[in-house]
């Protein structure tokens, strides 16, 4: 079965260009016009009016020391942030509200990140969500570029620490290994040119989100979305991100075992069907 890749697409090193050139390379944060925060309640008119609104998933368990550096640098086009708790038995809660006192915490149904994200994902309000992690280890003012690509046509926009501009100051050698080796599998199943499987950093039209039809509980399911998105023929884009060291704390993630449920899940998902409509052609994109 042959589907649509990243390649297919050559207007997304274009638009990246143009992005930088806008903003500017070093902050592109900083570059846009500050917004009402959410009301509880729902989305402020002044928000929701003319643009599309924006959620941040960011599961999280024990993650106190890590929090404020996510939380307080924030980009203004957030308009929604939800914190999904993962039973943290530290102040995790509670440093969460005194960064952010408009954010939404949420309890996960069960233990695993994938149960965490796809909590978040369907308490989401807002058109686009993105997804990242609690730990430090990404950028926030790297979220406007995701922004910008479903602004302009995309329809998934996936991080990635492998092409030019990204990079992992954070990735072990057997990881790195893993990471390839799982993602020559992914390519060559699916016929595919992705760059980046296992990230946990992108963003995508939550119009979608019924028709991916997630149903991962664990940290496989960053493989899950890319390839469900790419079964269904969405538009996909995949930018550079720089994944820095958890600032502190230990990672939950178990390379071997989690190694051995991304695999699964590759193999599984050849048979599981896709009926999801075409995606919608943006600004003339195609």
């Amino acid at each position: 079965m042959s589907v649509p890749h990243a390649a297919e697409v050559p207007q997304a090193g274009e638009l990246l260009l143009e992005h930088r050139r806008q903003n500017g390379a070093r902050d592109v944060a900083a570059s846009l016009e500050p917004v009402a925060r959410v009301n509880p309640k729902g989305f402020p008119a002044e928000v929701a009016q003319g643009r599309s609104t924006v959620s941040l998933i960011i599961p999280a368990k024990n993650e106190a020391r890590n929090l404020p550096n996510v939380l307080d640098h924030l980009p203004s086009c957030i308009d929604e942030v939800i914190l999904v708790d993962g039973r943290s038995s530290d102040v995790t809660k509670v440093i969460a509200a005194t960064c952010r006192p408009d954010i939404r915490i949420i309890s996960e149904p069960g233990p695993g990140k994938g149960l965490a994200l796809r909590a978040g994902f369907a308490a989401a309000r807002g058109d686009f969500v993105i997804a990242m992690d609690a730990d430090g280890s990404m950028s926030p003012a790297e979220i406007p570029q995701f922004i910008y690509f479903l602004e302009h046509g995309f329809d998934f926009v996936k991080g990635s620490r492998f092409i030019g501009g990204g990079g992992s100051l954070d990735i072990t050698t057997i990881r790195r290994i893993g990471d390839r080796a799982l993602l020559y599998a992914a390519n060559f199943i699916y016929r595919a040119k992705i760059t980046d499987i296992n990230y946990g950093f992108y963003a995508f039209k939550r119009q979608y989100l019924d028709h991916l039809d997630l149903r991962s509980s664990g940290f496989e399911i960053e493989a899950e979305l890319m390839i469900r998105a790419l079964k269904a023929g969405l538009r996909i884009a995949e930018v550079p991100s720089l994944e820095m060291p958890r600032r502190a704390g230990r990672s939950n993630l178990h390379a071997f075992q989690d190694g051995q449920r991304v695999l699964r899940t590759l193999l599984t998902e050849r048979k599981r069907p896709t009926s999801l409509p075409q995606p919608s052609r943006a600004n003339g994109l195609s």
